[in-house]
């Protein structure tokens, strides 16, 4: 898969999104490096603080279902400009993903930017600091 059929993924994925109360909307569409693909929706609650991105949805369907090695993520939002991963989001997939992971971000004209995990979060809280 190409990752504009992973960024299409995406964009499908806000359809799944539950944000009732600040109605921005997320897709996200994770891709293991076997090739098959996990959406997520952000779903909002009303304790803002126990909403889940869409990102994060995506990655935990994905592990429960026993995947461990990931290609790429695709988040899509309404956002004019590219929505990059908040900041919980971009510690998941450090830990659950990798640093290397693509990071394809796509805005609402359906333009796409990659960067690595990596680029994003620089300056990882990880494993080597627990011990």
């Amino acid at each position: 898969m190409d990752y504009k059929e992973l960024a299409e993924e995406a964009i499908a994925a806000k359809l799944k999104a539950v944000p009732p109360y600040s109605n921005f909307y997320v897709g996200a569409a994770l891709l293991t490096e076997d090739g098959k693909i996990y959406l997520g929706g952000n779903i909002e609650n009303s304790s803002y603080s126990l909403t889940v991105c869409a990102e994060r949805v995506a990655v935990f369907k994905a592990i429960s279902e026993g995947e461990r090695r990931f290609k790429a993520i695709a988040i899509a939002s309404d956002d004019p400009g590219f929505c990059p991963p908040c900041g919980a989001c971009r510690q998941v997939l450090n830990d659950l993903c990798g640093s290397e992971i693509d990071v394809i971000m796509v805005n609402q004209k359906k333009e796409s930017k990659i960067l690595k995990l990596a680029e994003l979060l620089p300056l990882p809280f990880g494993d080597s600091n627990l011990k």
